[in-house]
């Protein structure tokens, strides 16, 4: 950094810096780093604003914030077992760290994410450049349910954190890959997202908003979601910083990140075994070695073909899983789904629908849909419409299963009459 004490001191020493530092550690552990290169003993905490300053005049060059919200991060210690976090931890906020080998390949990565989590019904979305190469996004803790699954939603870090990274970064893939062929660029994919999944773990920290940053000597500034491609790094040097943007924003709508739980739980699901799927109809969708044809689907899939106004993305989730398991080519599936999508009242993003179709092509694995008895899915959907031979099926590809070796044998029969 070659930014003197002295300024490093003016700056911290403003207070609109020291309250927005301050603002954002609320019920987070923080940790400080100093000049000469070493971090301060944790945990730690800001008691109050003028902190900032104080530790500025003690060598302090940047404060680093957890993703964790806890009920006294004083009471955090080395060792802590699994149970032990989770009743001091309170909440924890959904924090993306894009760093790549330059800003402008970040800026194309965080635009997409921005993009995903809009697509998701996601609209408090927070943003600041990281200071140096990367941008942050964090959507609030309370934007999430207070449970899921009947499970308090603040114990479920970093699971439930890392699926819905997982997920997102699956939605964007395809597009990345695409603008980097447009422009012409040598550059590794897996490099380019080092959104580190793995890095999402308790006590994790990131640089806190409106922080210095010792390398690059410039400010970790909150922006605009919607402006990210016009960011330039002299925005973010001392003497141009302005506070006008909050990073974690005051309105807040409750609730609004339950659809993108969701949908990463369905996208979570894809990369395991067959859900929920008894031994018998296993062995049964494993013996198929013909194209179930869509006269035999069961009522819930041809209504769903139909057209809905919600729950599209469920749905797709379904279709995928359930033509592939009907022996569907890809080509086949790919074309049926897009006919569906213009049945829709309000057809979904072609960006969205070819990533999925793209994630469906590359998987071997064939795996069922979710069995009839998964509430989430063809009850709150409306779709399920039980008839007879419903009862004897436990998955809508036994049902198309058995219905279509019934009427092949009944057209074998006849045309021997």
């Amino acid at each position: 950094m070659d930014l003197k004490k002295e300024e490093i001191i003016s700056y911290y020493s403003r207070e609109d810096i020291q309250e927005e530092i301050f603002r954002e550690s609320k019920d987070r552990e923080i940790a400080v780093r100093y000049a000469e290169g070493g971090f301060g003993k944790r945990p730690d905490i800001l008691q109050f604003k003028n902190d900032v300053s104080e530790l500025a005049k003690q060598g302090v060059t940047s404060f680093h914030m957890s993703e964790e919200r806890w009920e006294n991060p004083l009471d955090l210690r080395t060792g802590m077992n699994r149970k032990q976090l989770d009743e001091l931890r309170k909440g924890w906020d959904l924090v993306f760290d894009i760093d790549s080998p330059d800003v402008e390949f970040s800026k194309v990565v965080a635009e997409l994410l921005i993009d995903s989590l809009k697509f998701n019904d996601i609209e408090n979305i927070g943003c600041k450049y990281s200071g140096n190469k990367g941008f942050h996004l964090v959507v609030p803790f309370e934007s999430m349910p207070e449970t899921i699954n009947q499970k308090e939603t603040r114990t479920l870090f970093p699971e439930l954190a890392r699926t819905i990274m997982a997920y997102l970064i699956g939605m964007i893939e395809e597009p990345l890959k695409q603008k980097i062929e447009d422009l012409n660029l040598d550059i590794n994919i897996e490099e380019l997202l080092q959104v580190d999944i793995v890095l999402i773990s308790s006590r994790h920290m990131f640089r806190a908003p409106y922080s210095l940053h010792e390398k690059s000597g410039l400010v970790s500034i909150p922006l605009d979601v919607n402006n990210i491609s016009e960011f330039k790094k002299e925005q973010a040097k001392i003497g141009n910083v302005n506070t006008d943007i909050m990073f974690t924003k005051k309105d807040i709508i409750k609730n609004e990140a339950r659809k993108l739980i969701m949908q990463a739980h369905d996208w979570e699901s894809r990369n395991k075994r067959i859900i929920d799927a008894p031994e018998k109809e296993v062995a049964e969708f494993q013996e198929l070695d013909y194209k179930v044809d869509e006269q035999f689907f069961p009522p819930c899939i041809k209504k769903g073909l139909e057209g809905l106004k919600d729950g599209k993305k469920r749905f797709l989730f379904i279709l995928l899983n359930f033509l592939k398991s009907c022996k569907w080519k890809d080509e086949e599936i790919e074309k049926r789904v897009k006919e569906w999508n213009e049945e829709n009242s309000e057809s979904l993003h072609e960006t969205y629908l070819l990533s999925q179709l793209s994630w469906n092509k590359r998987q071997k694995e064939t795996r069922m849909p979710p069995n009839c008895s998964n509430m989430a899915y063809y009850n709150d959907l409306r779709i399920c419409l039980k008839d007879n031979f419903c009862q004897k099926v436990k998955n809508p590809v036994n049902y198309a299963i058995r219905r279509s070796r019934f009427g092949r044998k009944k057209t074998k029969k006849n045309a021997k009459q």
